[in-house]
């Protein structure tokens, strides 16, 4: 079997990117987003996970949600576990569950309800094809999900283009970007091995996932470069880029060894030289938000141990079987512009 070459260090052929670059028609409508003063997001994602028992718990956590006093949540990806069916259900099920969200709700997307659906144990889709579904049920509209929703910028132009996940809001002093960076490689495969193994995957259907990676990578590089772009014409103080997947760090804890380099990420290094690159050329805050670990973290993992940078700050969030949320405040008056608190959500006994 002969999987598609891919060249990690470089990218793919360029895009042609006219169609991609969102509606920037749109820029008057998010003006009368732009409240001033100090506000708070919410971040939450990989729940519920059935097979985890999370169904009995989600309900504590969304109402936890629904009480606070946040202007928006942003959920980063994985509506279901790693091991049970991608079946249509699935994303109707989350949207019935987004939808009981007072505030408004922005969705980026996970591995485990597009990338990982190969697996024999998830009912063995073509992965792509789930991915096709995704961007035509999960996002019906250009605004956000929840019971009041606000507008949001896509890099696709309407339910079911490339790249709709793709998406972009700026309130206050800060530009927000969600982009569809999943987990499990970024949906890189690395070899014939692992192309069929517990996976109903053929020869033909890597390929085309190695190629839909390259084609999506050069994407998402673009949305963020233009992110930052905004970010400066808007004079904003904060960037908050939003993907599902853990890219890997380089460990402080092992001196001898950078795990960013391990082959597992691989699939992550173009995106996360953009992003450190970006980030040391902006004056303002990045906050740099991921799911995928399900434990909560922060840090400054950037550029290395002995190396920080020091605008950037990594937030990883809660998931299964830990099901609570992390709470955003946006302070302008202060330095470090973001205020971190996790939430923890009691259950009923």
């Amino acid at each position: 079997m002969t999987l598609t070459r891919i060249r990690l260090a470089t990218l793919a052929a360029p895009l042609l990117l006219a169609g991609l670059t969102g509606c920037a028609g749109m820029a008057e409508r998010h003006a009368a987003h732009h409240g001033a003063g100090i506000y708070s997001f919410g971040l939450w994602g990989d729940m519920p996970y059935k097979k985890a028992g999370d169904d009995s718990k989600l309900p504590a956590v969304l109402a936890s949600i629904n009480a606070s006093d946040i202007a928006f949540s942003i959920y980063d990806g994985d509506i279901k576990d790693g091991s049970s069916r991608c079946d249509n259900v699935v994303y109707t099920d989350a949207l019935t569950m987004f939808g009981s969200m007072k505030q408004p709700v922005v969705y980026v997307p996970g591995d485990n309800e597009w990338t990982d659906c190969h697996r024999s144990n998830n009912g063995g889709f073509d992965a792509l094809e789930r991915l096709a579904h995704l961007r035509k049920v999960m996002y019906p509209t250009l605004d956000s999900l929840g019971a009041k929703t606000m507008p949001l910028v896509h890099q696709g132009k309407a339910a079911g283009d490339k790249y709709i996940e793709n998406v972009r809001f700026s309130r206050g002093p800060v530009v927000f970007a969600g982009l569809n960076v999943p987990g499990s490689n970024n949906n890189v495969i690395l070899s014939a091995k692992e192309c069929t193994n517990k996976s109903a995957r053929k020869a033909a259907d890597c390929d085309a996932s190695n190629a839909e990676y390259l084609e999506r990578d050069a994407a998402n590089i673009a949305w963020l470069k233009q992110t930052f772009e905004q970010a400066r014409a808007e004079k904003a103080r904060g960037v908050v880029i939003v993907i599902q997947a853990d890219p890997g760090f380089d460990l402080p804890e092992t001196e001898e060894l950078d795990e960013s380099l391990a082959p597992g990420v691989s699939g992550y290094r173009n995106f996360m030289s953009e992003v450190a690159r970006l980030t040391a050329e902006f004056d303002g805050q990045v906050l740099f938000v991921h799911g995928d670990t399900h434990f909560f973290k922060v840090d400054k993992p950037l550029n290395s141990p002995t190396s920080l940078l020091p605008n950037f700050t990594r937030l990883q969030t809660f998931g299964s079987p830990s099901l609570h949320w992390v709470k955003v405040t946006v302070d302008p008056a202060s330095a470090n512009l973001f205020r971190i608190d996790p939430v923890i959500v009691s259950q009923k006994k």
